[in-house]
């Protein structure tokens, strides 16, 4: 059983919307800090969203900032990502990460533990 699995992944027209989840499993420590990434073929994983346990600090990269919102739910044990107003360039495969250690919400892959195998998003022009 994976620690993290995420589901929402789609092809979506530019300008549309997606939604994506990620539920952590039952038998994984609590998750404070928790993040979404992404990555196309040939580039390196970069960061998209993080939030903190709370969900009262919320981190955007700048590229979708204003766009994406990310939020978590700690009684179902999941997190989510609203993409909105989505671009071709936001096309890539989309990973859930987080880290069991209190730490402050994180754009570094470093700072997460914890990953899930990704879900494809494809935005066409």
């Amino acid at each position: 059983q994976e620690d993290l699995v995420e589901s929402g992944g789609g092809l979506v027209q530019a300008g549309g919307s997606l939604r994506l989840s990620c539920a952590v499993s039952p038998r994984t420590f609590i998750m404070h800090a928790m993040g979404w990434f992404r990555q196309v073929p040939g580039k390196e994983r970069e960061f998209a969203a993080a939030i903190s346990y709370t969900g009262d600090i919320p981190h955007y990269a700048d590229s979708v900032k204003g766009r994406f919102t990310i939020s978590r739910d700690n009684a179902k044990r999941m997190v989510f990502l609203q993409m909105d107003s989505l671009k071709p360039e936001d096309t890539g495969v989309y990973y859930c990460a987080g880290t069991g250690r209190r730490v402050l919400p994180s754009p570094h892959l470093k700072d997460y533990d914890y990953w899930g195998k990704g879900t494809l998003v494809t935005v066409s022009s």
